[in-house]
C-alpha cells in the first residue's frame, strides 16, 4: 500500500480524498494555486505545496509543476480527483515515467475510451448497444447532410474527444446542420485539440443512466449498480439518484453486465463510469465512459456501503479486489443535489463572491460533501460547485421528503445558489412520479 499520496486537485474532491487516505493510514500532500492558499482543508493534509498562479492553466493543469512537487514531496502516487487532469493520458504517462503511480486506469485505456469514436467501435465488438451514428468522423459536410437525411432529424453533432457538454450541437434540419458543423469542429479543436466530430441520432425523452464499475490489474471487474442522472441542464447534471426509478431489475442487470463487458474489453483497471441513454421503450445505448471517479460517486457509496475512493486507491496499489459481485447490493435510495454558486433566475449565471452565512443541514441519513464555510470566497476561476448534498433513506418517497427538509434548512448567503431550483424540482409532480427525461429542466424552467 502507498505511504504518501499527492492530490492533484482542489476543493470538495481534495477533501474527500484526504479523508479516505487518513482512514487508510496514508499521508497526503495537497497542491494549491496562489488564490487557494487560504482554503481550510489544506491544514488537514500532511503537507501543502503551491504550484502556481490562480489560473488553472498555470497551476492545476501544469503537468510539469505537479510532477516536480510530487518529486519534492517524495510521494508514491498521485490522485487526480475529477476534472482538471483526471482524464489526461499524458498526465498518467508523466506520473508513471517519473516512477509515481497514477491512481486511475492505464493511459492506453484512457485514450481508447476517451475518444468517443474508438469507444463506440469497442462497444460494438463487446455487444454493447450504440445509438445509430456515422460509424466514424464526418469530414465532409455533404456526407454529413446525406447521413442525417437518411437517419432522420433531429441529430446530434458530437466531438470525438469531447466531454463536459462541450463540442455538442442538437440540430433539427439541414440548414442548421451545415451552420453548426464548423462551430462544433472549432469548439472541439479549442477544447480538446482534436476537431473530429461525428453525428448521432438524437433520442428525445430519454433518461441518462450510468453504471459504476471498478476493475483491478488481474482482470476482475465489478459493477456497483446504476445511478440516474437524467436531471441536467446543458449536459451538466443537477440531481442524481440510485436506484434509477424508471427501470426494472431485468434492465438493471442488462445495463450492469454491458458496462462490465465494455470495461473488460478495454482492459480497464480503477474506478470508472459507463453512461447510457435509456429510451421510453426501455432500450439502452452507450453514451460514453468516464475514466475517473465521478462527482456523484457518494450516491453509490450510500446505497452499496462501499468506499469507492478507498477501493480506487487499493487497486492502484496493485491489490486484487477482495469483493465478489454477490457481495455488492443496493440498499434503500440515495439522492444527491449539486449545490452550485449560480443564479437559476438569471440563466444559471455564475455567482462568485464571499460566503457570509453557511448553515448546513443535518440529521439521520444526511451527508454533505463540501469544503465551503462562512468567510470563504468562491473564486470565478474554477468550477462553481460548492457542495454535494446527499440523503439516504429506505424508500424514494422518504428520501425525497428528507431532501426537501434539508433544502429548507440549507442557508448560503449572500451568494446565489441552485438551492432554490432544487426546492422547485423536489416539489414538481413529474419528478415525484419519476417521469422525467433529459429535456425536463429546459422545458420546465
Amino acid at each position: 500500500m502507498f505511504s504518501r499520496i499527492m492530490i492533484a486537485n482542489r476543493g470538495e474532491i481534495a477533501l474527500r480524498i484526504i479523508r479516505a487516505c487518513k482512514e487508510m493510514g496514508i499521508q497526503t500532500v495537497c497542491v494549491f494555486s496562489e488564490e487557494d492558499k487560504h482554503l481550510s482543508y489544506l491544514k488537514l493534509a500532511d503537507r501543502a505545496i503551491c504550484i502556481g498562479p490562480a489560473p488553472a492553466a498555470e497551476s492545476y493543469l501544469k503537468i510539469d509543476r505537479i510532477i516536480a512537487a510530487a518529486e519534492v514531496a517524495n510521494v508514491d502516487a498521485i490522485h487526480p480527483g475529477y476534472g482538471f487532469l483526471a482524464e489526461n493520458p499524458q498526465f498518467a504517462d508523466a506520473c508513471r515515467d517519473s516512477k509515481i503511480e497514477f491512481i486511475g486506469p492505464s493511459s492506453e485505456s484512457m485514450r481508447l475510451l476517451g475518444n468517443k469514436i474508438e469507444a463506440k467501435k469497442l462497444a460494438k465488438k463487446s455487444k454493447v448497444p450504440n445509438i445509430p451514428w456515422t460509424e466514424g468522423p464526418v469530414e465532409n459536410d455533404d456526407d454529413a447532410a446525406e447521413w442525417a437525411s437518411h437517419a432522420g432529424y433531429p441529430v446530434m453533432i458530437k466531438a470525438a474527444a469531447g466531454g463536459g457538454g462541450r463540442g455538442i450541437r442538437l440540430v433539427h434540419n439541414e440548414a442548421t446542420l451545415r451552420h453548426a458543423l464548423p462551430a462544433a469542429r472549432s469548439e472541439a479543436q479549442a477544447s480538446f485539440k482534436d476537431a473530429s466530430v461525428y453525428l448521432e441520432k438524437a433520442i428525445e425523452n430519454g433518461r441518462h443512466v450510468e453504471v459504476q464499475i471498478i476493475g483491478d490489474r488481474a482482470g476482475n471487474v465489478l459493477h456497483f449498480y446504476e445511478r440516474d442522472c437524467t436531471l441536467q441542464r446543458r449536459h451538466q447534471k443537477l440531481v442524481e439518484e440510485s436506484p434509477c426509478p424508471a427501470i426494472n431489475d431485468r434492465i438493471r442487470e442488462e445495463l450492469c453486465k454491458a458496462a462490465v463487458r465494455l470495461a473488460r474489453a478495454a482492459k480497464y483497471h480503477g474506478a470508472g463510469t459507463v453512461e447510457f441513454l435509456v429510451t421510453t421503450d426501455k432500450k439502452f445505448y452507450l453514451l460514453e465512459m468516464n475514466t475517473r471517479i465521478q462527482v456523484e460517486h457518494p450516491v453509490t457509496e450510500m446505497v452499496t456501503g462501499h468506499d469507492l475512493v478507498q477501493l480506487q486507491i487499493r487497486v492502484a496499489a496493485g491489490e486484487t479486489l477482495s469483493l465478489k459481485q454477490r457481495d455488492i447490493t443496493q440498499r434503500g435510495v440515495a439522492i444527491e443535489c449539486r449545490i452550485n454558486a449560480e443564479d437559476p433566475a438569471a440563466d444559471f449565471r455564475p455567482c462568485p463572491g464571499r460566503i457570509e452565512v453557511f448553515r448546513p443541514p443535518g440529521g439521520l441519513g444526511v451527508r454533505l460533501d463540501t469544503h465551503a464555510h462562512a468567510g470563504m470566497s468562491i473564486s470565478p476561476r474554477y468550477d462553481s460547485m460548492i457542495a454535494k448534498l446527499i440523503v439516504h433513506k429506505a424508500s424514494r418517497a422518504e428520501a425525497i421528503a428528507c431532501m426537501r427538509r434539508c433544502l429548507d434548512e440549507f442557508v448560503i448567503e449572500p451568494v446565489k445558489t441552485t438551492i432554490s431550483i432544487h426546492r422547485e424540482i423536489f416539489s414538481h409532480a413529474q419528478f415525484l412520479k419519476g417521469s422525467v427525461d433529459t429535456g425536463f429542466i429546459e422545458r420546465t424552467w
